[in-house]
């Protein structure tokens, strides 16, 4: 890391440390054999987790229609079918077109009702 300068070495050595310190702290919390014994469970509660668990059951309670989530819904649900039905329309109109000329013989039509 001799690139970096003093205050960056002192954030990630301060990240690593926390990071030590949780790691440590879960496996002491996991591996105590009197859990049970507390009425805590079997599972180390990990407060992010609640946090992230909490915050995807009330997202629609909180959310608001912008322009943003506009275009994505719009992008997402709306134009793909409005896509899909113009190029099944085009092309249904090009084969019955094709039909109607003579171009296409009967026995060699894709739906035919014999």
């Amino acid at each position: 890391m001799p690139d970096l300068s003093k205050a960056e070495k002192e954030v990630l050595l301060r990240k690593h440390e926390m990071t030590l310190k949780l790691r440590n702290e879960f496996i002491k919390q996991s591996t105590n054999p009197y859990r049970h014994a507390l009425g805590e469970g079997g599972y180390v509660f990990d407060t992010g987790l609640a946090r992230h668990q909490a915050m995807t059951v009330s997202h629609y309670e909180h959310f608001r229609p912008t322009g943003h989530a506009f275009r994505w819904g719009f992008g997402l649900v709306i134009l793909p079918i409005i896509l899909y039905g113009w190029a099944m329309k085009a092309e249904r109109n090009c084969r019955e077109t094709k039909y109607r000329n003579g171009e296409v013989a009967y026995k060699d039509r894709n739906f035919k009702f014999i």
